[in-house]
């Protein structure tokens, strides 16, 4: 059997696995909440096996071959907490390990009180330590003793049970060496699963992965390495990680930086870390709102940006004094409007990036053309030459919206005083009722941003004075002719045709007063 074969079954049956789970819980639990009780568990299940594969590796090649921590005493294993919080960044008694919790809670009255427990002491093994920032809350939103799980601890418990003998029984593997990056891809499907609710109830924007296969293409173009990849408005990290599996995390130097406002999806961020099998040290996910408290200030610039900020929000802008000196902003003069926010998250992006780097944003279409301060941010943008590419996608491709939307690329280190617009508007397959990027059409994209070559109807390379003449309206309806796609009509054949049929009609009439009169003589 074939790998690919082999791993699309092993997706499928892990996709079922997720289905059963969510008919067993399904009428106390809504979708939302229901994703973060599985993420919650999956990632107590993961660093539970994590830290039990790395102990027991290392004293089977001890010669210990029977070694194995699961059974281990909590007061033996006690004596190797410092070592593993040091090298780990995590501590886990064994009998707070998934599997021993699992296996105990069908006759565990207090199962909820034991995984709160477990859940406590995992966070505390990192406090004080440099894993702590990366640790602290990643459980605060599995709420054992939630309402929604049931009336009574009896039937929460209930539910603990069916949640737990759920995951442990997806068929993982060995988390290394498994032929899917199985807890990762269930974390993907699960978002999936919920992403067009998400956005309503759970402050969750989800990228499609073929989106953002797109921008990690295009951000890579020319690199076989980053010093590291970032995100200002990260949701779940699905952007980040792209670049794990694309380039290969050790290709990513300093590792995965990204800031999200939303407090549940900044810990579902950071557990997607983890699941992915990013260490504690390699990636730095930060909570708060980027446009008004920045982190990463001091930071190297990043040489990959990638990010989906959400659509024309309403931000401080004028109203904080404070804003038109920010470093970020004050370059071009003027501020994002208060009701929209998208040139603020552009501008922070570029503030950002590396000289050498190179930041690809999806942008809402009015970005391209509003007047007002954003076309000033526009002119400041092309005017000193930051902005590489504009690429049109097609509508209908997000979760939760049909609006066609945009990519917007910044460098900061042209060689040539023009920019590229490209319209992929009719680069697309349909999937039932969406539109969906293949991997022919993310190649066709990616060739069009790397070659810089004109081709009619599809992309065309203008001189930023042209822009300038256009009073720097960026549509790439207005620099890439669409091809017309009507059926050419032949006037004279037409004309023709219609004759025909004048006559054939003269005829007919003659033909059908001849019989009228013919039966009213006889």
């Amino acid at each position: 059997m074939s790998t690919n074969n082999t791993k699309e079954q092993e997706r499928a049956e892990l996709h079922r696995t997720i289905w059963a789970i969510a008919n067993d819980l399904r009428g106390s639990v809504d979708g939302w909440d229901f994703k973060q009780y599985v993420l919650g568990m999956l990632f107590y299940r993961y660093i539970s096996e994590n830290l039990t594969a790395y102990i027991n590796t290392n004293e089977h090649k001890t010669g210990d071959i029977a070694f194995d921590y699961a059974t281990l005493a909590d007061s033996t294993a006690e004596l190797a907490r410092a070592d593993l919080v040091n090298t780990k960044g995590f501590f886990i008694l064994p009998s707070e390990l998934f599997a021993n919790v699992q296996k105990r809670a069908a006759h565990d009255e207090n199962l909820n009180m034991t995984l709160e427990k477990a859940f406590r002491n995992i966070e505390a093994s990192a406090q004080g330590t440099e894993s702590e920032y990366s640790f602290k809350g990643l459980f605060q939103d599995f709420d054992v003793n939630n309402n929604k799980l049931g009336g009574t601890v009896a039937n929460r418990n209930d539910k603990l049970v069916k949640l737990l003998n759920g995951v442990s029984v997806m068929k993982l593997g060995d988390y290394q060496n498994n032929t899917i990056d199985a807890f990762g891809d269930a974390y993907e499907y699960l978002m999936g699963m919920y992403a067009s609710n998400a956005g309503k109830s759970g402050g969750e924007y989800y990228t499609p992965q073929e989106v953002s296969e797109l921008l990690t293409y295009i951000a890579l173009v020319g690199k076989t390495e980053v010093n590291k990849v970032y995100d200002p408005a990260c949701g779940s990290g699905s952007l980040l990680l792209k670049f794990a599996k694309i380039l290969g995390k050790n290709n990513v130097r300093q590792g995965f930086f990204g800031q999200e406002i939303n407090l549940t999806t900044y810990n579902l961020c950071r557990i997607n870390m983890f699941l992915h099998d990013i260490d504690f040290d390699k990636f730095d996910i930060a909570h708060g709102d980027t446009l008004t408290d920045p982190q990463h200030w001091d930071d190297e610039p990043f040489e990959a940006i990638v990010s989906n900020p959400p659509y024309s929000i309403k931000w401080d802008g004028s109203d904080n004094p404070l804003l038109i000196n920010d470093l970020r902003f004050s370059p071009a003069g003027v501020l994002a409007p208060k009701s929209k926010a998208d040139f603020a998250f552009i501008m922070h992006c570029l503030a950002w990036l590396a000289t050498n780097g190179t930041a690809a944003i999806v942008c809402f279409p009015g970005t391209l053309y509003r007047s007002g301060a954003e076309k000033k941010i526009r002119q400041y943008l092309i005017d000193n030459n930051y902005i590489d590419c504009i690429i049109q996608l097609p509508d209908n491709l997000f979760f939760g919206t049909t609006i066609a939307t945009c990519i917007m690329v910044l460098k900061r280190s042209k060689t040539e005083n023009s920019t590229l617009f490209i319209d992929a508007s009719r680069e697309f397959v349909k999937v039932t009722n969406s539109n969906k990027l293949t991997k022919q059409n993310i190649d066709t994209i990616v060739a069009a941003f790397t070659s810089r070559e004109t081709t009619v109807h599809f992309s065309r390379l203008v001189p930023n004075s042209e822009i300038a003449d256009e009073d720097y309206n960026l549509s790439v309806s207005t620099y890439v002719e669409k091809e017309d796609t009507r059926e050419v009509v032949d006037i004279s054949v037409l004309n023709t045709e219609i004759e025909a049929i004048v006559s054939r009609s003269d005829q007919l009439r003659r033909e059908i007063a001849e019989i009228i009169s013919e039966i009213e003589g006889s």
